[in-house]
């Protein structure tokens, strides 16, 4: 059985910590659900650590139901969430809430997540009402990142602290499950936990949110271009994968690899009659 919303919404009413990770393909999924993580985003950050744009605007549909799709077959227990792309959800009510659906009928995902507070509420309620669960997403919201004026923290000035708390407020009332906070001040976003009834996931936004998230290439130390502030690398696989390819290098050029024990093999008599 499948992680479900309400054994989420389960995690802050027993003020259990949990977690969210991003995944990409279906090996990395199946390692990330066996090792127990509840709740899988594949999040259009997947433009930037795999396809190599410079921000997460250039993603489209088409590539994050590809990817999800992948996701999904690899993870059999954590409820996967689709994030759904710039201007995905913005144009309509309704375009937002087909697009929703193609995430959860071509992309085989459980819920969807959307960037924004306010402006976006209705939408949110207009799909959950539809029966797609919807994540909330405010703070620093990447698809925003040209009006932001880059990668900056958000609410630390008192209008923008209440702005955020408003935006929680109404992804709550328009029905989200649960809401990430994205590099919020720590005292703000324990403010913002302690005023809403659904679980906030942090990520740069302090320890006092109800579960944290973290883009798996950050945390394994696979994203060499840059290491974001709200990541801890758990893991340094960049070196190591570098490594072993240069090793791979050096033994095909050496004639170490490969040996007999890496080709099958056949009776070379039987040679002889090719001759």
């Amino acid at each position: 059985m499948r992680v479900t919303i309400s054994e989420i919404k389960e995690f802050k009413q027993k003020k259990e910590k949990f977690v969210m990770l991003t995944a990409y393909d279906y090996s990395t999924a199946r390692l990330v659900d066996e090792a127990g993580v509840p709740l899988i985003l594949v999040g259009d950050s997947l433009g930037m650590v795999l396809l190599g744009y410079d921000s997460t605007i250039p993603v489209t549909m088409d590539e994050m139901i590809h990817h999800t799709k992948a996701v999904v077959r690899g993870a059999k227990h954590a409820l996967v969430i689709g994030d759904m792309p710039f201007m995905t959800y913005h144009t309509s009510a309704s375009d937002a809430l087909r697009n929703a659906a193609r995430f959860m009928q071509e992309g085989g995902c459980q819920a969807v997540k959307l960037e924004g507070g306010v402006v976006v509420a209705d939408t949110v309620k207009r799909i959950v009402d539809c029966g797609i669960p919807v994540m909330g997403h405010i703070g620093l919201t990447p698809q925003s990142i040209h009006q932001l004026g880059g990668h900056k923290a958000q609410g630390k000035t008192p209008e923008t602290a209440e702005r955020l708390l408003k935006d929680a407020r109404a992804l709550e009332q328009g029905g989200a499950f649960a809401v990430v906070l994205e590099t919020v001040p720590a005292q703000l976003a324990k403010l913002i936990t302690e005023k809403i009834s659904i679980p906030t996931i942090g990520i740069g936004a302090g320890a006092d949110c109800d579960g944290q998230v973290q883009v798996i290439n950050d945390l394994l130390g696979m994203f060499s271009d840059f290491v974001p502030k709200h990541a801890k690398q758990y893991a340094k696989l960049a070196g190591i994968m570098k490594s072993a390819i240069g090793d791979y290098i050096g033994e095909v050029k050496s004639g170490k690899f490969p040996t007999a024990a890496h080709s099958p093999s056949i009776d070379e008599s039987l040679l002889k009659e090719l001759d």
